[in-house]
Order: structure tokens, then sequence, then C-alpha cells
């Protein structure tokens, strides 16, 4: 049985990991974004010098576990500390924080782009070409045209991807960063009361879900105002 009064008493001590949980998740997903639209376009080239190392990317970031590629980034690249040093890069790589941000960063970036890839495909031929024919450039149509009907396209789908990363974030926790899930498993080692500290965990968690699922709801309807109803 939950004790309620247990439940009570932990659950603020859970939501002082939560703005590390929340930067993790907001700096991840700017830079990862960032890094997917740059990909999505640079995979429209026909140049197979650019696209085949984009697509070699992608497929060994969506391809293995984020519990795997933390563990390489953060314990695997210390193996090579002379060289990150001559590079001036160990500053970056010896902390967990931008060890958790550069894993989360390249794996929503290599889903992220697949997204907006076929987002951006999936937009009529016509459009760009009538606006060609109406004199605007390419970077122009691009900028005016493609990319905001890709990204209305890509939204529902990247928005689970946003959800898949605030998820993500509690992995942070193995390479001793106490956000959410930290905390929890070390009032778990205290207490040793799972139970109530795991759903007070994914309660924290539930409601970060609940009030990005509603963010996003209310950016569709916006950006597409013709299907309000």
């Amino acid at each position: 049985m939950i004790d309620p009064g247990f439940f009570l008493e932990i659950f603020p001590k859970l939501v002082a990991g939560l703005p590390l949980t929340l930067k993790l998740c907001g700096i991840s997903v700017l830079l990862g974004f960032v890094l997917a639209v740059v990909l999505a376009l640079a995979q429209q080239s026909e140049n197979a010098f650019f696209v085949w190392p984009i697509r070699a990317f992608v497929s060994v970031f969506r391809g293995t576990p984020l519990l795997v590629q933390i563990f390489l980034i953060y314990y695997g690249l210390g193996q090579f500390r002379p060289n990150l040093q001559a590079l001036g890069l160990w500053w970056l790589f010896r902390e967990p924080f931008w060890c958790a941000i550069i894993a989360l960063t390249l794996n929503t970036a290599a889903y992220s782009s697949e997204i907006l890839r076929g987002a951006i495909r999936n937009v009529p031929r016509g459009l760009p070409e009538a606006a060609s024919a109406l004199g605007l450039s390419r970077l122009l149509t691009l900028r005016l045209v493609v990319l905001p009907l890709a990204l209305r396209q890509a939204l529902p789908a990247y928005g689970n991807e946003i959800i898949l990363i605030v998820k993500g974030t509690s992995l942070a926790s193995i390479i001793t960063l106490t956000e959410v899930t930290g905390l929890a498993q070390e009032l778990i080692s205290q207490t040793y009361r799972a139970m109530e500290v795991f759903v007070a965990a994914g309660a924290i968690y539930l409601l970060i879900n609940f009030i990005i699922v509603r963010a996003l709801e209310l950016l569709e309807i916006k950006l597409t105002p013709y299907r309000k109803r």
C-alpha cells in the first residue's frame, strides 16, 4: 500500500531535481532541432559526399540505445583525455552535464532530421515552383514556403520526439546527475520504499509531458487555424 503521507513528504524533494531535468531537455531539444534542420536540408542534396555521412550518423544514433551513447561519450571519450586536452575540449567532456547534453542532442538530432526530411519532401512540388516563378530566390523560397509548411506537417511527430527526450533525461542519472530520477534513486537508497518514490517521480514526468502535449496542441491550432474543429 502507498503511504499518502510519505508520498507528500518526498514529492517536494523530487521536485528539487526538476530544474536540472528541464535544463537538460530544453538545451538538448533546442540544439538538436537546429542540427536536425541542417541535416534534413543537407539530405535534400543529390551529392553523395554530403548525404551518405549524414545517413551513417542517423543510422548509428537511431540504431543504438541512448544509454549506450551516454556511456560512450562520458566514459569512452575519457580514455582520450590527452588528445582532448590538446584540442582544448577536455573541459567539455569532463563534465557529466555537458556529456549528457551532447548525447541527448545528437540522439534527438538524428531522429528529428528524419522527421523533417520526410516533411520537407512532402511539401507539394508545385509550391516551390510557383515561388520561383514569382521571382523568389531559393533561400527565400526555403524560408518562406518550404520550411513553414514542413514544420507544420512535422509538428505532431516532433512532439513525440520531445516527449521521448524528456523521458530520456532520466538516463542522465547514471553519470551522477541528480535530476528527478537521480534524486529518486537516492531517496530509495535511504528509505527502501521504491513504490512511493517511483510513483512520485512518474507523476512529475507525466505532468511535464502533459504540459508539453497541451502546448503543442495549441501551437498546432495556431499554425493551422482551419483545423480548429
